[in-house]
């Protein structure tokens, strides 16, 4: 009898060790559903709206992009990606200018995981020669003047522009909203910033209200984006120049690359994929987004070279050196060599398997 119930206990145990497992691998199946789930969501927003052939762009008369050299699928995904990542102002008080307040040509190579960044002054003259319009325009002024003309094809046509432009074969182009931006450093619990100088600027008319101290300190999603668009003070403290700006914004990429790549838990990477599709568009089809996201998920954000534009305020535009424009383009046509060889791992492999 004593045998017959110590057996009994035995399988009660063994029965609920059983249940458990199973309970446990049954909620990462369901966690791991969940995420694929807000994935693919999050990059059918991000991607490209289906738009009839009668809308595609001719583009001829442009560079030929690096991704269109090729139909073979293989080739796309080993060719070096270029970018122009761009930062736009949404708030209802800022006019709906849509004026590209922060833009940056983004090379990187899925075979070296090596990448390249050059910011673009948002103030750099376009001359009328160089744009096809009647007069010069600011850098920042294009997506805009586009947008207004077709939403459909804002992307599209300002990416041919600067790839005319500047020479360079720009393969896609990303636009975020400030306020998504924001809400993703909010989200990663703010960002540790060097704060480089004092910032006081108010403008009633669009809700601005920069008050930041010189020192290092954890800044919150508004105080960051405060820290990269901060140029001039009404309230006594120093102008900064168009190339701190560039230099803030790069740091806080590569801070932001940094964070991501720490995300720990479904729950938190379920919000910032929710963020992330709310407020990134690109002009990139969703099929080729989920391959180039396969391609690009060792990347590390570490890797990267960032070429500073230095240039003189001759109002109304920033003047940089041609030589000095001409090499940072043409780090951006061949990737230099000279970047440091350091690893970041990637925690959103452990959740977004796609082999």
């Amino acid at each position: 009898m004593r045998k017959l119930l110590k057996t009994m206990r035995k399988r009660k145990v063994l029965s609920s060790f059983l249940l458990f497992t199973l309970l446990v691998v049954g909620a990462a199946s369901g966690y791991a559903a969940f995420l694929m789930n807000k994935w693919n969501h999050a990059l059918d927003q991000i991607a490209a709206p289906i738009v009839p052939a009668a809308n595609e762009i001719h583009t001829s008369d442009y560079p030929v992009s690096q991704t269109s050299q090729t139909s073979d699928t293989i080739e796309k995904e080993e060719k070096p990606l270029t970018l122009l990542l761009t930062a736009i102002d949404e708030r209802s008080g800022s006019e709906g200018s849509l004026n590209t307040d922060v833009m940056m040509l983004f090379r990187v190579d899925p075979v070296t995981h090596q990448g390249t960044v050059v910011s673009i002054p948002r103030d750099l003259e376009v001359s009328a020669e160089k744009s096809g319009l009647e007069t010069s325009h600011k850098a920042n002024y294009f997506y805009a003047y586009n947008y207004n003309k077709n939403k459909e094809t804002a992307l599209d046509e300002t990416k041919q522009l600067f790839s005319r432009i500047y020479q360079v074969p720009i393969d896609h182009m990303a636009v975020i909203n400030f306020d998504g931006f924001r809400k993703l450093i909010d989200q990663l619990g703010g960002m540790m910033v060097d704060v480089d100088m004092d910032m006081k600027y108010q403008d009633e008319s669009d809700g601005t209200n920069i008050n930041l101290k010189k020192g290092m300190q954890r800044l919150n999603g508004k105080q960051v984006l405060d820290f990269i668009r901060y140029r001039k003070s009404n309230l006594g403290t120093a102008e900064s120049s168009d190339l701190e700006r560039n230099q803030r914004e790069q740091f806080v990429l590569n801070e932001l690359l940094d964070k991501l790549t720490s995300v720990n838990g479904v729950t938190a990477w379920g919000k910032v994929l929710d963020i992330m599709g709310s407020s990134i568009k690109t002009d990139i089809p969703a099929d080729e987004l989920r391959t180039l996201t396969k391609s690009y998920r060792d990347y590390k954000p570490a890797n990267v070279q960032y070429i500073h534009l230095d240039g003189t305020w001759e109002s109304p535009y920033v003047v940089v050196k041609q030589q000095d424009l001409e090499e940072a383009l043409e780090a951006l046509r061949g990737q230099t060599d000279s970047l440091n060889d350091s690893s970041i791992d990637s925690s959103i492999d452990s959740y977004l398997q796609t082999d």
